[in-house]
């Protein structure tokens, strides 16, 4: 397939394309909106659009930012990972504060074209971009693709399993470990999403009538749910990988 992979300038209207491919509760973290309000205007140049040159459609799309840590990465990366990321983003704009390394937080790519190894491309092409506007570092609040189908697992038993050449068993973790990735330590709460159990209830299409944990498709965790309170929380684990570039 050919394609071709470049910040998206003023070309916004190929992200619609690319919209509704996350389960609907996944777009309900609070601290998301800190970042979709505002990429247009602050990281452009951070936001990679991959197009099929035969038919002029977006495939794929790569979100990062560039971000201040001041710690060494091999220490280990916060806990909160994927809302830390989008957090510091923001606070570094609205203070003036260099950033030091690049995080991602998203690579989507369209359903129809999933599975022919676009994600390795997009990896790389976030990679370069990286390294084009002078970084070294590259980290990734990595989401565990095939973890939903092992939602009671332990994300610290999950995120170092490896297959008999070493490479990890899952898939998307694969990916980055090929491209030069380095595991560096779990996000045990990358992300945290709340709700009423009436608004869980629209979102998953499940009941949410019995307390305890709710096994919810495409989570990587059970969802807590909590009747006497009217209230379920779902904490996403990520895995924190680091690209030197």
């Amino acid at each position: 397939m050919e394609l071709d992979i470049a910040p998206v300038g003023d070309r916004w209207e190929l992200l619609d394309e690319l919209e509704g491919l996350w389960p609907e509760f996944m777009t309900k973290d609070p601290t998301s909106s800190l970042y979709y309000l505002h990429y247009e205007k602050f990281w452009p140049d951070f936001v990679l659009v991959a197009v099929d040159r035969e038919d002029g459609r977006a495939v794929a799309v790569a979100h990062s930012v560039p971000i201040s840590f001041a710690g060494s990465i091999a220490d280990g990366m916060p806990e909160t990972g994927w809302d830390w990321v989008v957090r510091t983003a923001v606070h570094d704009r609205f203070s003036g504060t260099s950033p030091t390394i690049v995080s991602a937080l998203e690579i989507s790519i369209r359903r129809d074209r999933r599975g022919g190894g676009i994600s390795a491309r997009m990896l790389a092409a976030m990679r370069d971009n990286a390294a084009r506007h002078g970084f070294t570092d590259l980290v990734a609040p990595v989401r565990p693709s095939a973890k939903t189908a092992q939602i009671t697992k332990p994300i610290d038993a999950y995120a170092y399993e490896t297959r008999a050449d070493g490479l990890p068993v899952d898939p998307w973790l694969r990916v980055h470990v090929r491209a030069g990735g380095r595991i560096v330590n779990v996000a045990h709460q990358s992300m945290v999403i709340t709700g009423t159990l009436e608004q869980w209830r629209s979102w998953t299409g499940l009941p949410f009538t019995e307390n305890g944990p709710v096994e919810v498709p495409g989570a990587l965790t059970p969802v807590q749910c909590d009747v006497a309170q009217n209230s379920a929380v779902y904490v996403e684990p990520n895995v924190w990988v680091h690209h030197r570039i």
